[in-house]
């Protein structure tokens, strides 16, 4: 079930959370949701991808003009991650690209994940507790935040707010035909060695540390994930909360 959401121009967090909060009916108290916020000044066309043998929510994808918002109602133990497309052309029967996180061409990811470079919010519901996180292993190209509400537990943010792409090194940097960077590969990606990936005799957290690349990240974001094995300060857990995602949390 989905739920689509007017937002004022020039909304406040603490003014949609109470909104989303007065909304829900008595048979959806329970329920958990996620709402996807964009705060971009541009629209931005999410993508879903469900964990494998979990059900694909919204066709996998949808467009999501500025200061809007959409609100998924997850089943239980739903698990999967959440990325934003931007730059998109579809025709009318769906088809078409995106400049960034493109699934395959088609407007409905239906189950495909986004092209990296993609800023990626993960999240696992449990019968006790939820985990999440904003990741950039595969690369970024937009900002993103996760804010939870209504939960119990430490129920913390997790996020990167700052714009990667004004920072992104050279040989990380994705460019558009105007010639502005539109996103930031990861250096698994730009570079395919097992020392960046985390793969080989790197596959352990052991042996995977963090690189130049992916200090760059961390100080950047802090909140969020910047190579495989990032995981004491990134992942984050709350019990029976309900979820935002802002695309472009910095922007007013």
């Amino acid at each position: 079930m989905e739920v689509v959401i007017m937002v004022n121009p020039r909304p406040l967090l603490s003014l949609l959370l109470l909104s989303l909060l007065s909304s829900h009916i008595a048979d959806e108290v329970s329920a958990t949701t996620i709402t996807l916020f964009n705060k971009c000044p541009h629209t931005v066309w999410p993508g879903i991808q469900p964990s494998a043998g979990k059900p694909i929510l919204a066709r996998g994808g949808f467009k999501l003009p500025p200061k809007k918002a959409y609100t998924l109602h997850l089943p239980a133990l739903w698990s999967g991650r959440l990325w934003g497309r931007h730059g998109c052309t579809f025709d009318v029967a769906g088809r078409g690209r995106c400049a960034t996180g493109d699934c395959g061409g088609s407007l409905y990811c239906n189950g495909i994940g986004g092209a990296p470079p993609a800023t990626l919010a993960e999240i696992t519901l449990g019968n006790d507790q939820d985990f999440y996180d904003v990741s950039l292993v595969d690369g970024y190209n937009l900002g993103m935040s996760i804010t939870p509400y209504k939960g119990s537990g430490r129920c913390s943010y997790a996020g990167c707010i700052s714009d990667l792409n004004m920072m992104c090194p050279v040989g990380l940097q994705v460019r558009s035909r105007d010639n502005t960077v539109v996103a930031c590969k990861s250096a698994c990606s730009a570079f395919n060695s097992p020392r960046y990936c985390c793969t080989g005799k790197f596959g352990t957290p052991q042996a995977c540390k963090p690189t130049a690349y992916s200090r760059i990240f961390k100080t950047a974001c802090p909140k969020a994930y910047s190579y495989a094995y990032d995981d004491p300060t990134s992942i984050a857990t709350c019990t029976r909360g309900n979820y935002v995602v802002t695309f472009c949390p910095r922007h007013r």
